[in-house]
């Protein structure tokens, strides 16, 4: 059975096909950008790592420590003003994540 709704997932569900990331991402950021676009909000680091455990993803802080500060960096990621560090969905990672942001020939940020 789960190589039938993994067929059909990638069928029907896979929005990654339409996506043209940068040669530095990984399946990671497609998956933290696509959580911060899910919940329409802004999350420290350590309330990321939380949520992917409580739904049984396993990316670990230490990746979130690397990944995020990237995305920042390529601008699909930004700090809310405030206290603390609070990661949101910028409009170029909403763009991207839907398909119309070609980020291909985007140089790596510096962390």
């Amino acid at each position: 059975m789960d190589r039938i709704e993994d067929g059909l997932r990638w069928l029907f569900a896979d929005e990654t096909m339409s996506r043209r990331r940068a040669e530095w991402m990984t399946g990671s950021d497609d998956r933290i950008l696509e959580f911060l676009s899910d919940t329409g909000a802004g999350h420290n680091l350590r309330g990321i790592q939380n949520n992917f455990e409580e739904r049984g993803e396993s990316i670990s802080y230490t990746t979130l420590k690397r990944r995020v500060p990237k995305l920042e960096g390529a601008g699909l990621v930004y700090v809310i003003e405030g206290e603390g560090q609070y990661y949101a969905l910028s409009e170029k990672g909403e763009a991207y994540l839907r398909g119309d942001a070609d980020l291909r020939d985007e140089s790596e940020p510096s962390e």
